[in-house]
């Protein structure tokens, strides 16, 4: 599968992703407001605030969320109050707010029934945060970019399905990892691409190494195992070019690339990448 191919996988599960996110609005009381706990007038405040994120007012909502939360203090909607802010800080675009209010949450309630919906609020923040970068990936220098929010997005959803896997949340979860896996591989052999075009040949097969090793199964490992061959032919380590070659004709019998690796007099085939 090229490099052009994968995009375009990635294109489709970014319309998939994006439809994901937009479920996930109606699933963010996740605790029983009838025991909530607090006087009547902060409840009423609370419907307010849920009323407010109904209607797309963010800021309203994180006010009114705000103040609910230092009169409920101790009480479940005080809790509930927290996940709604960390929603709407994201929904307003206050990524960095939205993290540090659900971070907050996770920390002072890690036994919390809401937990698994926290876990995977926490992956959604972060995978929203990189989805347009993968959905106009052909356009831009990925080896420019930072993949940390992506690769915190993947340890919140692989957290959630390992703690709750029968969680409402879990199978959605399961989707973006799946998702998340496909593209930093894709990030790793478009970085492994790039240090092979200028000679690099060391950290090319490094980097394609580790797209092979720590997204097995991703479609970008094919050319990876490839960009491996290439290298380690051009740095004169033929076993370890050989065994390269044998796991590429492996894994992929079919592979469009010049798939027998090499040529009677032990030189790989040029014409994909020369």
């Amino acid at each position: 599968m090229t490099l052009l191919h994968v995009v375009r996988l990635s294109a489709a599960m970014l319309a998939l992703a994006v439809t994901l996110a937009g479920c996930s609005s109606s699933k963010t009381t996740p605790l029983p407001e009838a025991q909530t706990g607090a006087p009547a007038a902060v409840n009423q405040l609370y419907a307010q605030a849920k009323a407010e994120m109904a209607s797309g007012s963010w800021d309203a909502a994180i006010k009114t969320l705000e103040r609910i939360e230092g009169r409920a203090a101790g009480t479940v909607l005080a809790q509930q109050a927290q996940l709604d802010l960390a929603y709407s800080y994201w929904r307003s675009g206050e990524r960095a707010q939205a993290l540090a209010t659900i971070e907050r949450f996770i920390k002072l309630n890690p036994s919390s029934p809401a937990l698994d919906y926290a876990l995977y609020l926490r992956g959604v923040i972060n995978f929203n945060d990189d989805i347009g970068v993968m959905g106009s990936l052909a356009g831009q220098d990925l080896t420019e970019r930072d993949q940390r929010a992506m690769r915190d997005s993947y340890l919140a959803f692989k957290q959630l399905v390992e703690q709750f896997p029968a969680s409402d949340y879990a199978e959605d979860a399961r989707a973006r990892m799946d998702y998340i896996s496909n593209a930093l591989a894709l990030y790793e052999l478009h970085v492994a691409r790039y240090y092979f075009r200028r000679g690099a040949y060391v950290a090319a097969a490094n980097r394609a190494q580790q797209a092979v090793t720590d997204y097995q199964g991703a479609p970008a490992t094919e050319e990876a195992l490839y960009i491996m061959v290439l290298s380690y032919e051009r740095l004169g380590l033929q076993d370890l070019r050989d065994s390269a070659n044998r796991v590429l004709m492996k894994n992929f019998p079919n592979t469009t690339f010049p798939s027998q690796g090499l040529s009677r007099t032990g030189k790989a085939w040029w014409h994909v990448w020369n």
